[in-house]
């Protein structure tokens, strides 16, 4: 295979000049796909029992099944939850240090299948730990300061609150560690060079006015909406970026058991003002020109996504093709496009069975253990369609929402073209900035009008359900549980469907019908963002799994590999 020189072509009747962000992308991709994997097999790697991972990997699914999170947060999320269970649980009996740690935190991700058997290196295991170190030795300043405070204050009231802030800090720097573990396990060059290339073209193209005083924070904000829009960073992930910006020589501290006095100074620096930190943090992620900036860089994401796949398919096809013009190319795009349309679905319908699963374990079980006692209770009487229909009605609306989401059309594809004209052609960029807005403040008479309709609309919904659910005998118990699951599932949906309408970029046609589903569906899904939110916090799954049965599930693995490694043993020395 040629690699592609990126230089124009003389005989080409209409050459395409490529632009500079446009080369490296092709220079990445290629040099990525034709990298040559050297396994050196003399270097010992992590193995763990392979029957023993699939007893660990069937309770990581079971345990995932109740907690729903999109699938790239997984192994983050189990990175954070081992930690935790390590650190703060076990940690209280058992002295830990960080090389322990990160072995136990290793195996357990490749148990669990997050990591693959057999070919991490042992090397990693101390790699990981002096990460970990880091965080450590910040905890443990952080906490020894609280703890002098504690030992002064004699209000039982002040020293709960500065328990809780500890607990809060701990907490909130073990995802950070479990985001910069991540980041060590999944470096990838060609979202890194995606990561540039959007920063490059939106750093030139957004524009503030004047009167918008957020000039020093644009370039922070437009790097963090790539890193939610197009990567996917959680707030967790996000806060992460954050803290390596206020504090750019974090990742510099050797984190060996043995700091230089300077690289100390640092920790004790950031433990001194870690609240203000924190806060900082905290409001970078709430700063009001997250919306609009979304709304632009999820675009452009897409369309630097759409193109890195394109490329990613043959680099020097791909690279030809632009010599031939720019018909050929733009034909591979559209290619590329319904492909990914197609994926989306298939993605989503994967989506919605997981959504079923969840729903089912962590909601549906709830109707059968609360609606027949509480509706014996108030002496109500029972009918077993409003039972029945409770019980199937969670997974059935989701079903149906998700029969009906529709692939984007060929017009959604036309605008994406241009999109990737505009990001790889030279001389094809935005002639006149994208400039934001000041934030439109209605009066509190127009709002609370608003409000009102809102409200109203929101009110005549659900009389209109109640009253369709009495026509079939629903006694009062069995209809504020439909109405639960009616604003609960509505929002999730949102969820669900939410990576087949991240490829819609046209504007959506507004007709009689959107409106009235606006006015009168859209108060529903708020109030189930609400319970959705509140329900998530009391999640007693969760809590069964993470405080109860982890801990000694996990000892019982330890148990069931020292055994298999006994056994092995033993048969070696027959």
């Amino acid at each position: 295979m040629v690699s592609p020189n990126l230089a124009k072509h003389s005989e080409d009747d209409h050459p395409v000049e490529i632009s500079d962000d446009a080369k490296k992308l092709f220079q990445i991709i290629y040099s990525e796909k034709n990298k040559k994997e050297e396994i050196d097999e003399d270097i010992p790697k992590i193995k763990v029992s392979t029957l023993i991972s699939r007893v660990a990997f069937f309770y990581e699914k079971v345990r995932n099944a109740v907690d729903y999170e999109e699938e790239h947060l997984l192994r983050k999320n189990a990175i954070a939850r081992i930690l935790r269970r390590q650190i703060v649980i076990e940690g209280v009996v058992l002295e830990t240090d960080g090389p322990q740690i990160a072995n136990h935190l290793l195996v357990e991700l490749i148990r669990g299948s997050y990591l693959s058997n057999n070919t991490i290196p042992e090397t990693k295991i101390s790699e990981i730990a002096g990460l970990l170190e880091k965080y450590i030795r910040l905890k443990n300043k952080i906490a020894a300061k609280i703890n002098i405070e504690l030992n002064l204050k004699t209000d039982i009231n002040k020293a709960k609150d500065l328990i809780g802030e500890k607990n809060n800090l701990i907490h909130w720097l073990l995802n950070l560690a479990a985001c910069e573990i991540e980041e060590n396990l999944t470096p990838n060059p060609v979202k890194q060079t995606i990561v540039d290339n959007l920063f490059s073209v939106l750093q030139k193209n957004i524009k503030l006015p004047a009167d918008l005083p957020y000039e020093a924070d644009l370039e922070i904000q437009i790097y963090l909406s790539i890193d939610r829009t197009f990567l996917k960073f959680d707030a967790d992930m996000l806060g992460f970026v954050l803290f390596k910006y206020y504090n750019p020589e974090w990742l510099g501290i050797s984190s060996q058991e043995e700091l230089s006095g300077a690289e100390d100074a640092k920790i004790e620096a950031i433990a001194s003002h870690v609240l203000s930190l924190r806060d900082k943090i905290n409001a970078q992620l709430a700063h009001p020109l997250i919306k609009q900036l979304d709304k632009i860089v999820r675009v452009y994401a897409l369309y630097f996504s759409i193109l890195s796949e394109t490329i990613d398919s043959d680099p020097a096809k791909v690279y030809s093709e632009l010599q031939k013009g720019e018909k050929s190319f733009v034909a591979l795009i559209r290619k590329v496009c319904n492909k990914k349309y197609l994926k989306a679905k298939s993605r989503l319908w994967r989506a919605a069975l997981r959504g079923i699963i969840y729903i089912f374990l962590t909601k549906s079980i709830f109707v059968i253990l609360i609606e027949a006692p509480a509706i014996k209770f108030f002496n109500e009487p029972l009918n077993p369609i409003s039972l029945a229909i409770n019980i199937a009605f969670p997974a059935a609306l989701l079903f149906f929402i998700v029969f009906l989401t529709r692939t984007p059309q060929d017009n959604n594809t036309d605008k994406i073209v241009s999109g990737i004209k505009e990001i790889a052609f030279a001389g094809s960029g935005k002639k006149q900035p994208i400039m934001l807005r000041r934030h439109f403040h209605r009066n509190w008479l127009k709002n609370g009008i608003f409000h009102l309709i809102y409200a109203a609309s929101f009110c005549f919904s659900v009389f209109v359900v109640i009253w369709a659910l009495d026509k079939i005998n629903f006694n009062w118990v069995s209809i504020i549980i439909f109405l639960f699951f009616l604003a609960f599932v509505s929002f999730f949906s949102v969820l669900t469907t939410k990576g087949v309408k991240e490829l819609i970029i046209v504007e959506r046609r507004e007709n009689l019908f959107t409106f009235l589903l606006d006015l009168f569906y859209m108060p529903i899904i708020l109030v189930g963002r609400w319970l959705s939110g509140e329900f998530a916090k009391i999640n007693v799954f969760i809590f069964l799994f993470d405080f109860i049965i982890e801990a000694p599930f996990k000892v019982l693995v330890e148990i069931m590999e020292d055994w298999t490694k006994y056994v092995r043993e033993r048969r070696d020395n027959m």
